[in-house]
């Protein structure tokens, strides 16, 4: 295992006993009836200035990624994709957003235990397109980061430069991403109707449970707007395209319990796969998924998953 996805797991760890801890306490999720995207607009959000080292792109091995820059609101942003398979055939896509420090990319290709697999690789292994993108503030980007906000905006503009790649199939491109990831992911997915499905693994509902010393949350928690437009579980009306959000039974699960209540949006599927943890419900639910996208070729999104089906492909696919 890579010391970043080490890193990762620590962070992970700690933040998830913390919204374990305050998601005991009510908490209701009024669902705005302004899309997300409308409620954005003309706002100003004020970041605070970021501390520590920031590291540098590491160099991905020789026909698994390439790095490219692909241009977005602060400036060219560095990412990981899969080379040109050269066969002439255009390929469905995905962006895939880390979690923990989801504004920086590293070792997203050495081998990781199934019960802990954070690279996401049964999509690339499958034959689908794969992008990471780091973003504003992240490595050594221009930019500062702004905690679930201008992302959004860069993940946006990275998957414009995923659709326009020769080898890509701009009508088969999906998104997803894991934890800080899985978060930012459900809110790009209440901001856009560009993907053709997403899949959000262990989001918060509300990002002020990460706490204000968790790193993620560079801005003043206290203000109740900047909290609002990056709390995915207050926009879930904003979907418009099939979206699926996932966690294992003892993880961010009070979230999805919480959203899932508050759900009225036939586009959204909440899955708890019971017996997975945060992590170990990545390996085998990433492998069915990549199978069903795969099987995705129609002119509409055909991709259906059941709590049962996922339920079973977990116990089938962990061991």
């Amino acid at each position: 295992m890579s010391v970043t996805l080490r890193v990762r797991i620590a962070i992970f760890c700690v933040i998830l006993g913390f919204i374990m801890v305050r998601g005991l306490r009510p908490h209701g999720l009024e669902q705005s009836n302004i899309p997300l995207k409308t409620a954005r607009a003309g706002f100003v959000t004020h970041p605070q200035p970021a501390n520590g080292e920031r590291q540098e792109v590491e160099q991905p091995p020789t026909g698994v990624f390439g790095i490219v820059k692909y241009p977005a609101g602060a400036g060219d942003l560095p990412a990981y994709i899969t080379p040109n398979p050269q066969d002439g055939k255009k390929h469905p896509g995905i962006i895939w957003i880390t979690g923990g420090d989801c504004n920086s990319i590293g070792d997203c290709w050495t081998p990781s235990k199934p019960d802990d697999d954070q690279t996401a690789a049964a999509y690339r292994k499958a034959g689908i397109v794969m992008m990471f993108p780091s973003l504003r503030g992240g490595n050594q980007n221009p930019g500062s980061k702004e905690g679930f906000y201008g992302e959004v905006d860069d993940v946006i503009a990275a998957t414009q430069y995923v659709k326009a790649l020769p080898y890509v199939d701009p009508e088969r491109v999906y998104l997803g991403g894991h934890s800080t990831g899985g978060t930012l992911a459900l809110l790009v997915a209440e901001c856009s109707s560009d993907y053709r499905a997403v899949f959000a693994f262990g989001p918060v509902d509300d990002v002020k449970g990460y706490g204000a010393d968790s790193g993620f949350l560079p801005f003043n928690v206290q203000d109740a707007q900047e909290i609002k437009l990056r709390s995915p579980g207050y926009w879930l009306n904003s979907v418009k395209n099939p979206t699926w959000v996932f966690e294992g039974g003892t993880g961010n699960i009070l979230c999805l319990r919480r959203m899932r209540s508050a759900n009225t949006n036939a586009q959204i599927h909440f899955i708890a796969v019971t017996d997975a943890t945060h992590f170990s419900i990545l390996a085998p639910t990433n492998a069915l998924l990549a199978r069903k996208i795969m099987e995705d070729t129609g002119t509409a999104c055909s991709i259906g998953v059941t709590a049962e089906e996922a339920n079973t492909n977990y116990v089938t696919g962990a061991k």
